[in-house]
């Protein structure tokens, strides 16, 4: 049985399975707009959040004013959140700015990216030991392009090859990595 929104909403105050057949209903919905607002992965699932948990604590308040959809409800406080939060971040960049710290503080908020890099230290002696297995040439190819960042161009000038050489070298050694790294992460 496909219950309203207004029905589950109604239902949710003694039953918290209600509210979560809502949740379900929305979620992905709702984590999509706050990600397409705030181009923030970290925020959407922060901001969706903390509309589903106003939503539960304004229970009482709802009113079935969309014949049994809670949708424009649930997109209000949607947007009054959206909005504290451009705020919140309007406020922080002025103060910011004030003080004269750098802005890029304001984007460290990258969850994904610290767990990234914390995954890749605990491979650092694998891929320490991986490197000292690459052929001379291959290795100082990698160094070059990875590591320094120089253009193939830059590379093949100090390796004293052609440029596609030069790529072939790179292209060799990051395969020989992902082979002997693939069995320890």
């Amino acid at each position: 049985m496909n219950r309203s929104d207004a029905e589950l909403l109604g239902a949710a105050r003694s039953d918290p399975q209600a509210f979560r057949e809502f949740y379900d209903r929305y979620a992905l919905w709702m984590h999509a707009w706050f990600q397409r607002h705030t181009g923030s992965d970290s925020a959407a699932l922060d901001l969706t959040a903390e509309t589903f948990a106003q939503a539960w604590h304004s229970l009482r308040r709802f009113r079935d004013m969309a014949e049994g959809s809670a949708a424009p409800w649930l997109f209000g406080i949607a947007r009054n959140l959206l909005r504290q939060y451009y705020k919140h971040n309007r406020i922080e960049t002025a103060a910011r700015e004030r003080l004269g710290l750098p802005l890029a503080f304001a984007e460290s908020d990258d969850y994904d990216a610290v767990d990234e890099r914390v995954a890749a230290r605990s491979l650092a002696p694998a891929l320490a030991a991986a490197v000292r297995l690459l052929p001379p040439d291959q290795r100082r190819a990698l160094e070059l392009r990875v590591v320094q960042q120089l253009d193939y161009e830059e590379v093949a000038g100090r390796l004293g090859c052609s440029q596609n050489a030069a790529r072939l070298r790179v292209s060799r050694a990051l395969r020989a990595l992902t082979l002997q790294l693939q069995g320890t992460a």
